[in-house]
């Protein structure tokens, strides 16, 4: 197969929701400020891609200084059907990022889901090894809620929630900007550049498929 006839576009984040919520591993839905979705040559929705405001402001400070925060944002779910062509992913991505204005793109692959970030690596974002280790607290009602948003939820009492380690992860970031831009993010970067990781891959269950409808232009 070729993905000669695949196209990217922009896709508002209801349209794609079921995408978001049954078939990716985490099951909840991010902020989201950019979505975009995978077309194979049918017109049919194959792949998306969405980008938001990480629920940590410390990140966004952290990565390249409080000046630089507000161009923080992390390619916050990649989601594909498992039949597409080879190189599907980086194709994929890289066409999401020529259509995002210059941004600090920040995403992580879940070490406790054995992932290792290829995608990323194949697509030439620096690494900047793994997150800090953490104990957080969480909902054993709703284990895949992000722990950010429970102290919102007047329901519940945030010192009686259950208390888990949080998996670590692999950290990745990816310039958007012109070459000059690029260049000065890369130098006021507070994390150091890591070699990448390896490892072997684990697959999720992406089973679901939601319902096919082709795209009208």
């Amino acid at each position: 197969m070729s993905l000669k006839n695949y196209t990217v576009r922009s896709v508002d984040t209801f349209v794609v929701k079921n995408w978001i919520l049954r078939k990716h591993y985490a099951k909840r839905m991010p902020s989201i400020s950019y979505c975009f979705e995978l077309l194979n040559q049918n017109k049919i929705t194959v792949g998306v891609c969405s980008f938001g405001k990480p629920p940590s402001p410390p990140l966004c400070v952290g990565v390249c200084g409080e000046h630089n925060s507000k161009y923080v944002y992390e390619l916050n779910r990649l989601i594909t059907n498992d039949d597409l062509p080879k190189n599907a992913l980086s194709f994929f991505v890289s066409k999401c990022f020529k259509m995002l204005p210059p941004l600090i793109i920040v995403s992580y692959a879940d070490t406790s889901k054995n992932h290792n970030g290829y995608i990323y690596q194949a697509t030439n974002w620096i690494y900047t090894g793994l997150s800090a280790k953490r104990i957080e607290r969480f909902d054993i009602n709703n284990p895949n809620k992000h722990n950010k948003s429970l102290p919102y939820n007047k329901n519940i009492k945030y010192n009686e929630l259950a208390i888990r380690k949080r998996p670590q992860k692999h950290r990745y970031i990816y310039f958007t900007g012109s070459k000059k831009q690029n260049k000065k993010w890369l130098k006021e970067l507070n994390y150091k550049i890591e070699p990448y990781p390896k490892g072997q891959n684990k697959n999720y269950d992406a089973s679901f498929q939601p319902t096919i409808q082709t795209k009208l232009f």
